[in-house]
């Protein structure tokens, strides 16, 4: 018995390309919402919790704000390096190295002010991200290690480096036993940007990465480069167009892009570093650089629908009481659904002939 094949179209539909989002959303959304019913939650409440909810207040919709800012940042470095196939699946380490190493200076030094606090965690941030995504390059270049592997278990040694910092030599004497560094001073928190909220200067950050982001991907020869190499990898070696200098380049932006939101979050909303700085953002910038079809614009879109997820999936848990794990399954349900959606605009299925009777 002959299956159909998949084969590749000649000429992919831009306009149904763009539409491959929205019917990815609307196929997770129709077949989570079933989900819900079968566990026994009202899908009604959940959707109107979940979608609605977070547009009805000031407040939660600062908040989506706040949640927008780090995934759009990482979601555009990982997407230079997603275009180029080099799979960055470390954002959640570098992110949290970027933390650690803003979180250093309001440590070593808590007495210090000025303008020049923030500015220069920032920076620290995302040398620390950089340094860190630059392991995962020198292993794949060197001994041609995945780098999907690498990243990934990078984030693990990330994590209990944390552990340490917060357990010993960072942990706030004063701070009750919990593992937890000190409060940082006023100068190492980023200005707020709305009065009375928690969104800060990191969202217009984020919207000035994505400007670079376009600006690299659509107007430089490098992204040109990297974007060759991703598609046609013979025809860019035949152009003499250096695969290990795209390894590099891919994975150092993507990691400076996510030690960059670390530092932001930590001079931002929670002021202090602490073990549960890692909140999984490095990983749902993966769902967001792809639901944004890698493209910097479509990204700012999944960056706000992601956020959105976030905020209401906690009014959801609380209000319709969904269980966590429900809004976990619908992240990356929507990332299936979307990589589905992709496939069968790039590709056709090709039925085997009958033979004659």
């Amino acid at each position: 018995m002959e299956f159909p094949k998949l084969a590749r179209r000649e000429h992919a539909s831009v306009s149904v390309l763009i539409a491959a989002p929205f019917v990815a959303f609307a196929m997770a959304a129709v077949s989570n919402l079933v989900l819900y019913a079968a566990i026994g939650v009202d899908p009604l409440a959940v959707f109107k919790a979940m979608l609605l909810d977070p547009f009805t207040s000031y407040f939660s919709f600062s908040e989506i704000l706040l949640k927008a800012g780090p995934l759009l940042l990482i979601a555009q470095g990982l997407a230079i390096g997603f275009r180029a196939k080099i799979f960055n699946i470390g954002a959640e380490g570098q992110f949290v190295l970027g933390a650690i190493c803003a979180s250093a200076i309001p440590v070593y030094m808590p007495q210090a002010a000025g303008l020049w606090v923030w500015p220069t965690m920032l920076v620290f941030g995302a040398l620390g991200g950089l340094a860190w995504a630059s392991i995962t390059a020198f292993w794949r270049v060197r001994l041609n290690a995945n780098e999907i592997l690498v990243s990934l278990m990078l984030s693990f040694v990330a994590l209990q480096l944390l552990n340490y910092l917060l357990l010993g030599p960072w942990k706030d004497p004063m701070g009750f036993n919990f593992p937890q560094s000190v409060m940082f001073p006023l100068d190492a928190l980023l200005p707020t940007l709305l009065p009375g909220t928690r969104v800060n200067v990191s969202l217009i950050l984020a919207f000035v990465v994505s400007f670079m982001a376009w600006v690299f991907v659509q107007r430089s020869f490098a992204g040109y480069q990297l974007e060759v190499g991703g598609l046609a990898p013979n025809a860019a070696r035949y152009a003499g167009f250096s695969q290990s200098g795209a390894v590099w380049i891919s994975l150092l932006i993507g990691g400076a892009a996510a030690g960059l939101a670390g530092a932001a979050e930590v001079a931002g909303p929670v002021g202090q570093l602490q073990r549960s700085i890692s909140t999984g953002y490095g990983y749902a910038g993966i769902i967001v650089a792809y639901l944004g079809g890698l493209h910097p614009i479509g990204i700012i879109f999944s960056a706000f629908l992601m956020a959105t997820l976030y905020i209401g999936g906690d009014n959801a848990m609380v209000s319709a009481g969904l269980p966590i794990a429900a809004v976990n399954v619908f992240q990356g349900s929507l990332l299936l659904a979307y990589l589905i959606a992709v496939t069968f605009v790039r590709r056709k299925l090709i039925w085997p002939k009958r033979a004659p009777a």
